[in-house]
């Protein structure tokens, strides 16, 4: 039987699918903005089985990853408003800069948040080509 092919990894990523599989949804809920199931998550891949929760405290490792997006985020948002508005010294151009990003940056946090867990979930499990004939990838604790 052929092997199927190989789903995008950034595409993957983006869309928030099992890094085992690329495939199976990671969250119950598709919009991160019901705020009550932000978090929901289904325990493992619905395709490949693939256990999401590692261990005990697995995702306080997020913050970091949530942090490098911020700051991207804000990096890129800046860049932006340099090329489309121009930033000075000499008026409130840096100030408006820094409100609009801040309300971009609270807009956008839930789904900054999952794709963090997102991302930090591709650091522990690798895609595997075989998943319907392979066990998936098992964590002791």
């Amino acid at each position: 039987m052929p092997l199927q092919p190989k789903p995008n990894y950034f595409r993957s990523i983006f869309s928030m699918q099992c890094p085992r599989c690329r495939r199976g949804k990671l969250f119950k809920d598709y919009s991160a903005y019901n705020f009550k199931h932000t978090f929901d998550m289904h325990s493992e891949c619905s395709v490949c089985k693939q256990k999401f929760d590692m261990e005990p405290g697995f995702w306080y490792g997020t913050g970091y990853v949530s942090y490098a997006l911020t700051i991207a985020f804000s990096v890129a948002s800046f860049l932006a408003w340099w090329v489309i508005a121009g930033i000075s010294i000499y008026d409130s151009s840096l100030f408006w800069w820094l409100g609009t990003n801040a309300v971009l940056l609270l807009v956008a946090q839930p789904w900054l948040m999952r794709l963090s867990r997102t991302i930090y979930l591709y650091f522990f499990v690798r895609y595997d080509n075989d998943y319907e004939n392979t066990e998936p990838q098992k964590f002791d604790y």
